[in-house]
């Protein structure tokens, strides 16, 4: 038996979504708009969440918030809770775990890398209107944090470019990911 046969998560049945990129990109909306549009029964495993309010740690390699975010996934997947993935995720820090997960998972994987440049995430982070976030989070630190194109290794993404609404990528992800062909649980 393979790693990762033995260590198969999720069903059949269920879906994981990754949905990566630089600071202000977008990842939080789409994960809301699919939960919106899905309905119950689709887990977010947000990775600001986790590493800055759960464990209140530095984003760093080898961080105890890569292995939350995997025990977080799985463990939604193995409750039968369809699963999206959201954060900056750099490659080189979280892309073995995100890989793993992309083995392990019984049911339909896909990964998202939406592709915005610098100064369009610099646009957006200005139309926020969380003024605690806008104090945080300074052009300069999304200066320090970009990284152009940090795409999974073996061709694991789809690349969404910043010309695709927040509607079509959501529509999108919901149809290649067939949670649109799913009816939604009602827990």
């Amino acid at each position: 038996m393979t790693e990762a046969a033995h260590n198969a998560v999720g069903a059949k049945e269920t879906r994981r979504i990754v949905v990566r990129r630089n600071s202000a990109s977008g990842k939080s909306s789409v994960a809301a708009g699919l939960r919106e549009k899905f309905g119950r029964n689709l887990a977010i495993v947000a990775q600001d969440n986790l590493r800055r309010i759960v464990l209140r740690e530095r984003d760093r390699p080898g961080g105890a918030n890569i292995g939350l975010i995997d025990l977080t996934a799985r463990y939604a997947l193995d409750n039968g809770f369809h699963v999206v993935v959201e954060g900056i995720l750099y490659a080189d820090r979280y892309g073995p775990m995100l890989q793993d997960l992309v083995r392990a998972h019984r049911g339909v994987s896909r990964c998202y890398y939406l592709d915005v440049p610098y100064a369009e995430t610099v646009r957006r982070r200005a139309t926020k209107l969380d003024t605690a976030y806008l104090q945080q989070v300074t052009p300069e630190h999304l200066k320090d944090w970009y990284r152009a194109r940090d795409l999974l290794p073996d061709c694991l993404e789809t690349v969404i470019g910043v010309d695709s609404s927040l509607e079509d990528t959501v529509a999108q992800i919901l149809h290649e990911s067939r949670l649109d062909a799913i009816a939604p649980i009602d827990r």
